[in-house]
Order: structure tokens, then C-alpha cells, then sequence
């Protein structure tokens, strides 16, 4: 199958022996970052730094004009990709003979919600999520589709992966984030990622639910999460704690909003990208779940994109899920995403063994997370692995 890495500009900028690196691996391929979040991240290999601290979410190459005089707009980047650090990595990964995809972060934005707090997911407690954009307000929604079409189409680019490109809502990889002494399960997640700002509220009184009673009902459903009551049952213990027809009744708001904004992106990038070029969507089977893999209608969005990127720390079980979609479709990607980085939970020892069962159950092709977090020894083990499946 062929695989691809993802890899972030820093990583090879003012390393020169980075990319030689990288293909030597056995990927063919490169998700090269060209829009980001704020990371705090580890360079264990390159010359002049170990650790890259990206400040704030931002896009790493030239601001275009398209965004003068615009209130929502991409940030530049600081001195951790200055100029137009993703061409010049492009650059260099293409010159050894690897092909470039766009790795693009769009729904998932601190600064954003800082400096415009209006746009932030608002919870059923009123609290606010300044890294959630809410997709369902239009300023955001014409700011995330123009973001995925100049970040997604850069120079030298053969496709995109777009992460993120539905509902963010509470779950969140902050610094020192002290969340975790609740377990929220699929249930509590759903719950606390309802947006109740007000674009949400209306599009919730537009399908016929009161927002003031919906909101109270997501307060009484999370009485027993917040006891330790719950044994998580996914989807079901949202209907149990919530009611069916109240929790039917925020998904027809909510999928659609998610589903209009995935055509009308993918639709952008294609009509701004060459004849060829892929757009893939990192996405989750399980339509409800929130986050950078948000929950998408499998046969659906296998029609409107050439394929998706699917989480698999967890196992391939998601993979499966899209495989059943896939026969209907024209022959989409379903990428299998595998974390590779031992010391972060990521298992290279078990690439193979992964690999083969992807390839059982329906993918056509593996994404590994991600070499340049990675340590020597791990590389050595993913090399060793690639070259095991060829």
C-alpha cells in the first residue's frame, strides 16, 4: 500500500538531511502542514533546534490578499515558519522524489476565539470553547472554506488532507488541560460539544426545539455523567440521558450544517486545483463524534470527496465502517492513520501486522503520525515495517 507521512515544515527547513531522510523510509508520500494550530513540538534530529513552539494557530506560508480587509483571517506565522516555510519544504521533499499533499487544520483556532469571541463554540453551561470555531455561523463558515481552498491549492501540491472540517466541540489537546478527571465517554463529549451560541440556537428552534429547554435537558442529562454514573454505550446513552427525540433533534441540525460546509469546501478546492488534485477528509464513521477526525455519513462523503484519512490507534474497526460505504462510490481513498511515535502511545513494532489488517478490512493506503516527532529508533522500526508490506 502506499503510505505517507505526515511532517511539518520545520522538520525540514535548515535541516538538509531531512528529506533524504524521510524517503529513505519507504513513503512515497508527504502530508506536509501548510495550516496549523499552536503545537509545542519535539525536533529530535534537526541542527539548530529540538523543540518548535508554534504561539498560535496560523498558516505557514504568505498571507494571501484575499484576506485584506476581512475581520476573521489567518494569522502568519512567527519564527517557527517564517516566510513561506511550506514551499520551501515542498521544495525539498519533491526533490527527492516524494509526492506533496497539503495537511490543512481548519475548525480548530485558540486565537480566533480570543480575539474574537463571538465565533467560539458556547456550551450548554454558557461557557465558552475559544479552539471550537461554531461551523454554523456564516462569517466562520466563508473564513474556513476560503482557508481550505488557499491553504489546501499550493504551489507544487498533488492534494490536500483536510482536517477538522466539521463540529469542534470539547475534547481538546491544551497545555497543562486539567479535563480528564471526569470520563466523559462518547455521551458526555456529545453533550458538552453542543453549541448554543446563537446562530446554533435558532437553527435548533428552526427544527423545532426550544433552545432554552434543549439547554436545560443537555444540564439534567449531565447530572449522572458528572457523578461517574454512565457506562459510556456511545450513541444510545446519549439518547438515554438526553431522550430520542430530543437528541434526533440536534443531529438533523447539526449533520446538516457539518455535511453543507464539507460540499462546499470540497467543492472550492476543486474548482481553485488542477486537473488530478486529491482532496481527503480526515474523518470518523461514527456520524455524532466531534474533533480533528469529526463524525461524517460515511456513503455520503464518499461522494462528495476522493476519500478519507481514518484514525486507527484504536484499531481498524473504522476503517471497516467506511470499506462497507466504499463499494458504492468511484473507488475513494480510506487511508489508514496509525500513530508511530512510541512515547506517545504510537506503535511501530506493530506497523506490519497493522498494515495487513488495514488492507484486510478495506484500505488502500496508510498514513503514519508522525516522523519527524519520532525517534531514531522508531524510524528504524517503521523502515523496517515498510519494507515488510512493501
Amino acid at each position: 500500500m502506499k503510505a505517507s507521512t505526515f511532517v511539518y515544515p520545520w522538520d525540514v527547513v535548515g535541516d538538509p538531511a531531512a528529506a533524504e531522510l524521510i524517503a529513505g523510509l519507504g513513503v512515497r508520500q508527504v502530508t506536509l502542514a501548510s495550516a496549523y494550530h499552536s503545537t509545542r513540538a519535539l525536533t529530535p534530529r534537526h541542527p539548530r533546534h529540538r523543540i518548535v513552539t508554534a504561539e498560535h494557530a496560523a498558516v505557514l506560508y504568505p498571507v494571501g490578499e484575499r484576506w485584506e480587509g476581512r475581520t476573521l483571517r489567518p494569522y502568519a506565522a512567527g519564527e517557527w515558519a517564517p516566510g513561506d516555510a511550506f514551499g520551501e519544504a515542498a521544495e525539498a521533499l519533491s526533490s527527492v522524489g516524494l509526492e506533496v499533499h497539503t495537511w490543512v487544520v481548519l475548525a480548530h483556532n485558540s486565537r480566533m476565539g480570543a480575539e474574537h469571541p463571538s465565533t467560539s463554540v458556547v456550551n450548554a453551561y454558557g461557557d465558552r470553547y475559544p479552539w471550537a470555531p461554531c461551523i454554523a455561523q456564516p462569517a466562520t463558515r466563508e473564513y474556513l472554506v476560503d482557508l481550505a481552498v488557499e491553504a489546501a491549492v499550493r504551489p507544487g501540491a498533488l492534494g490536500t488532507e483536510l482536517e477538522s472540517l466539521g463540529w469542534y466541540g470539547i475534547s481538546h489537546l491544551h497545555a497543562h488541560d486539567k479535563t480528564g478527571g471526569v470520563g466523559l465517554g462518547d455521551a458526555g463529549q456529545y453533550l458538552m460539544s453542543l453549541c448554543f451560541c446563537g446562530t446554533c440556537r435558532d437553527g435548533y428552534e428552526g427544527v423545532g426545539l426550544s433552545a432554552d429547554a434543549l439547554a436545560a435537558a443537555v444540564r439534567d442529562a449531565l447530572e449522572p455523567v458528572w457523578r461517574g454514573e454512565v457506562a459510556d454505550e456511545g450513541w444510545a446513552s446519549v439518547e438515554k440521558l438526553l431522550g430520542a427525540e430530543r437528541a434526533a433533534g440536534t443531529r438533523v441540525w447539526r449533520d446538516g450544517v457539518a455535511r453543507s460546509l464539507q460540499e462546499a469546501a470540497v467543492t472550492a478546492v476543486r474548482a481553485a486545483a488542477p486537473s488530478g488534485f486529491q482532496v481527503l477528509l480526515h474523518a470518523d464513521p461514527l456520524t455524532y463524534r466531534c474533533g480533528a477526525n469529526p463524525g461524517v455519513d460515511a456513503s455520503h462523503i464518499l461522494e462528495v470527496a476522493d476519500g478519507v484519512v481514518v484514525p486507527c490507534a484504536g484499531g481498524v474497526g473504522a476503517v471497516a465502517a467506511f470499506a462497507e460505504a466504499r463499494a458504492a462510490a468511484a473507488g475513494p481513498v480510506l487511508a489508514a492513520n496509525f500513530p508511530v511515535v512510541s512515547g506517545m502511545g504510537g506503535s511501530p513494532a506493530t506497523l506490519a501486522e497493522d498494515a495487513v489488517r488495514a488492507a484486510s478490512v478495506g484500505a488502500t493506503e496508510l498514513r503514519l503520525y508522525h516522523v519527524g516527532l519520532a525517534s531514531d529508533g522508531d524510524l528504524g522500526v517503521v523502515r523496517g515495517a515498510l519494507a515488510e508490506v512493501g
